[in-house]
């Protein structure tokens, strides 16, 4: 069961939802059903570091990222 993010478009609120199943989510602050549901940053990864099983992130030098390396 995943925990969503949303903001409301009525009053600007950013709140988290425990979903389940497909329930109508409402702002818990104005009680707006005009809401947007944001990206969540969880899982994501920088793009400074090195892909998995890359012993160097560039050619020219044998560190996983440098000025360089861009």
């Amino acid at each position: 069961m995943p925990i969503y993010e949303y903001v409301c478009n009525g009053c600007g609120m950013d709140f988290e939802k425990l979903v389940f199943g497909s329930p109508e989510v409402v702002c818990p602050g104005c009680a707006s059903g005009n809401i947007k549901k944001k990206l969540s940053a969880f899982g994501m990864s920088g793009g400074d570091k090195p892909q998995a099983g890359s012993t160097s992130g560039c050619s020219s030098c044998s560190k996983g990222s440098c000025s360089t390396c861009k």
